[in-house]
C-alpha cells in the first residue's frame, strides 16, 4: 500500500481544515510530504518540540480529532498513522472517518456532513508506522483522524488511487501527473531515486526530488513505464533535467502503447541538455494508455509531463464507479 500515492500530502495540496486541540504541536505537520524528524532536548515555552501533531493531556471525557482535506480525492486503500518519535505520549488508539463533499467546505459544513468509518478504533504502537488496510471502494475528499484519548501523531498518510473530477479538468492537461492519477508501473532501475517523483506537482527541488539510475556498465539503457490517468491523444512532452548536470541522460525517446497493445513512436531518440527543461511536440497518433520513457544510456530526470486530450468517457466512467459502494 505504501507504494500508492499519499492523497493527503501537502505536495498535492492537502491540508488540515480543523483540529480540536493542537496545544503542543500544530496539526499541519500531519500532511507534510517529507519524513518526520526529531531534535532531542529542543524545548520551547510549551515543552519538547515535535515534528507532528500533539494535543494536551485530556482531563475530561472525549477524544481529539483533526480533519484533513485530501489534496487528491480518490479511493483510499490504506492509512498509515505514523507515531514516529512519540514514545510516552502517543495515543494508544485511533480511528479514521471519511466523507465526500463538493467544493471547499469549511469546519461548519464538515461537522454536518455524513461521515463513514473507514478504520474502526484500532491499537497503535509508539514511535512507529501503523499501516491499516481500507476496503471501501468509494471516492472521498476529506478524512477525519480520531485519537483516543489524546497524544501525538507525526504524520497521517492516506494511500490510494487518485480519481479526479472531470468537470475540473481542462481539455488538454498533463495525463501523466500523479495528482490526476498518472502512475509509474515499471522501470529498469531506481537506485538513487523513485521514478514516481517525476510525476509529482511543481518543479523539482534538487536531484533527490527526481528519478536517477545507477551508472550502466553494459550496452543497454534505462527506462520507465507510465500508466496515464486516462487514455489520451498526446501533443507535447516536457522532459526536465533540472539539477542533473554531470549525470543527465544524453538522449531520450518516448513510445506509446494503445489499449490493444500496439506500440506507437511518439518521440524518436532525441538529444537532451543537462540542467534544462525541454518541451517537444509529439508525433500525432492514436489514443494511448501507457507511455515508455527510454533514457540513453542512464542518468537522472527531474520531471516528466505528457500533455494531451484525455478520453472524457473514461474519466466519467471511473468517477461514477466509485461514487457509490
Amino acid at each position: 500500500m505504501r507504494d500508492l500515492p499519499d492523497l493527503a500530502s501537502r505536495a498535492f495540496g492537502g491540508g488540515v481544515v480543523q483540529a480540536n486541540d493542537e496545544f503542543f504541536a500544530a496539526a499541519d505537520h500531519l500532511v507534510l510530504p517529507h519524513p518526520p524528524g526529531h531534535a532531542p532536548r529542543t524545548f520551547d515555552q510549551k515543552g519538547q518540540v515535535y515534528d507532528g501533531w500533539e494535543t494536551r493531556r485530556r482531563r475530561t471525557p472525549g477524544h481529539d480529532f483533526a480533519v484533513i482535506r485530501l489534496g487528491a480525492p480518490g479511493v483510499i486503500h490504506g492509512v498509515d498513522v505514523d507515531t514516529a518519535f512519540f514514545t510516552g505520549n502517543f495515543p494508544p488508539y485511533a480511528s479514521v472517518d471519511a466523507t465526500s463533499l463538493p467544493g471547499y467546505p469549511g469546519p461548519a459544513e464538515l461537522a454536518e456532513a455524513e461521515w463513514t468509518e473507514i478504520l474502526p478504533r484500532s491499537e497503535l504502537k509508539g514511535d512507529s508506522g501503523n499501516l491499516f488496510p481500507v476496503g471501501d471502494p468509494r471516492r472521498f475528499t476529506h478524512v477525519r483522524l480520531n485519537i483516543f484519548p489524546d497524544g501525538g501523531v507525526a504524520r497521517l498518510r492516506v494511500h490510494g488511487e487518485v480519481v479526479p473530477d472531470p468537470r475540473l479538468l481542462p481539455k488538454v492537461f498533463d495525463v501523466a501527473a500523479a495528482e490526476y492519477g498518472g502512475r509509474v508501473v515499471d522501470c529498469s532501475n531506481m537506485f538513487y531515486g523513485n521514478p514516481q517523483r517525476m510525476l509529482m506537482p511543481g518543479l523539482a527541488l534538487n536531484m533527490g526530488d527526481g528519478w536517477e539510475t545507477a551508472r550502466r556498465r553494459d550496452d543497454a539503457n534505462d527506462w520507465v513505464l507510465v500508466r496515464l490517468a486516462a487514455p489520451a491523444r498526446l501533443r507535447f512532452a516536457d522532459l526536465d533535467t533540472s539539477h542533473f548536470k554531470g549525470n543527465a541522460p544524453g538522449w531520450a525517446a518516448l513510445t506509446g502503447r494503445t489499449a490493444g497493445g500496439e506500440q506507437v513512436e511518439l518521440l524518436p531518440r532525441t538529444a537532451l541538455r543537462p540542467d534544462t527543461p525541454h518541451r517537444f511536440p509529439l508525433r500525432k497518433g492514436p489514443e494511448v494508455t501507457h507511455v515508455r520513457l527510454d533514457i540513453f544510456p542512464d542518468g537522472g530526470m527531474a520531471r516528466l509531463r505528457l500533455l494531451g486530450r484525455a478520453d472524457r468517457d473514461h474519466l466519467w466512467a471511473r468517477m461514477r464507479q466509485c461514487l457509490e459502494p
